[in-house]
């Protein structure tokens, strides 16, 4: 019988200069498992964000880039050292990294990942030395799917969130849907801007309008298309693990809403044109997309309880990782921030052997009771590193 053999990712080691609340520090990983313990407001959150630094070139959880940099300091630099292995046959140490089992073979020489911030402002990328021209080339490379708890934003915030949440998990398999995604956007803020400019007393350049239309039409369609495609293997997912958190079957269903399903792009350009110009805005594109969320027959965040809505979260984040495992042909780094809290034993219990038992790929866990994740491991025999802050 043949060995079983796949690629697995692992992050070994990371160093943090003067980002967020770490001056200096550097942090090995020893094992599959990481456990990142400590009080409030200790740093656990930042470790986590300086992992998904590295992987997609900015935090979770800000838009810039200066609110990562220690206060008092100028600028701010991650590196970290991440390596492709082999998991070979079936031992049920799995988790041990290669030069701690037989079970993992390296595939080569480790990938060295650098992420700095100047003091001028400019970020830069580099891996294995080499400077990025365009960080897009890094994302997917990498990849890596993080839940935090303000994520149930995802369910219950506006459709923005559930476009995010969509873009970041294609951006990840599809270079050429993030090119076309970053295109569409820097159009639309042009033609956006191009509206707000327009006054009744003021002659209106047409043609101008029409070059707008004519530049989003093609990177707009080929999202559109990618979204459609893609949400009809993803959703289906999406209930399955929902229903597996559950317990139970519950009347839960999805749909992906696009005007772009009802008319071809350009006649939607064209019929809103008017609307366009009387809000200063536009209001016909893939910007407007939705994943909308049933329950029966009623909008499931107006009446989903507190379990149901981190169900759903949960499910959505493991479809993810599920997709992702599946166009890579191996499993992204998982990352966990305070999930456990609010959580039942049983609940806690259920999602742990579903991430480390039932995946093989690199998990890091926060919590603020270091022996409450402790004790869990051990319950599932699973070898773990508990790092405490």
């Amino acid at each position: 019988m043949r060995p079983n053999i796949f690629n697995l990712l692992f992050l070994r080691e990371i160093s943090l200069l003067q980002f967020k609340n770490y001056t200096q520090a550097s942090f090995r990983f020893n094992e599959r498992i990481i456990g990142i313990c400590g009080s409030n407001g200790i740093g656990k959150t930042n470790l986590l964000d300086a992992i998904y630094y590295l992987c997609f070139t900015k935090s979770y959880f800000t838009r810039q880039d200066q609110l990562s940099v220690h206060k008092g300091s100028a600028g701010f630099r991650i590196e970290g050292r991440f390596d492709h292995v082999r998991k070979t046959g079936s031992d049920k140490n799995l988790s041990r990294f290669p030069e701690k089992s037989n079970v993992y073979e390296s595939e080569g020489h480790p990938l060295e990942v650098v992420c700095i911030l100047r003091e001028t402002g400019k970020k830069e990328l580099l891996s294995g030395g080499e400077p990025y021209e365009r960080f897009s080339q890094h994302i997917g490379r990498l990849p890596c799917v993080i839940i935090a708890p303000d994520d149930v934003q995802i369910i219950t915030g506006g459709s923005e969130e559930r476009r995010r949440f969509l873009d970041a998990l294609l951006s990840q398999l599809d270079p050429v849907y993030l090119q076309s995604l970053i295109e569409y956007n820097r159009v639309l803020q042009q033609r956006n801007g191009y509206l707000k400019s327009l006054t009744d007393n003021k002659i209106q350049d047409k043609s101008l309008l029409e070059v707008y239309d004519s530049q989003l039409i093609r990177p707009g369609a080929y999202v559109f298309e990618k979204r459609n495609t893609f949400l009809q293997d993803l959703l289906p997912l999406v209930e399955q693990f929902y229903q597996q958190i559950a317990g139970a079957a519950e009347p839960l269903a999805f749909s992906y809403e696009s005007q772009l399903l009802d008319a071809p792009f350009a006649a939607l350009l064209h019929s809103y044109r008017e609307k366009d110009r009387y809000l200063q805005r536009t209001n016909a594109g893939i910007h407007k997309d939705d994943i909308d969320i049933s329950y029966g027959a009623q909008p499931f965040k107006s009446i989903a309880s507190q379990g149901q809505r981190k169900s759903l979260l949960f499910a959505l984040k493991l479809a993810e990782y599920e997709m992702l495992k599946q166009y890579k042909g191996f499993p992204p780094l998982l990352l966990l921030d305070d999930v456990f809290e609010k959580l039942d034993a049983r609940r806690m219990h259920n999602l742990l052997d579903k991430v480390c038992l039932q995946n093989d790929g690199q998990i890091f866990i926060t919590d603020t009771h270091g022996e409450r994740i402790r004790l869990e491991l051990e319950k599932l025999n699973i070898p773990s590193q508990i790092i405490s802050l």
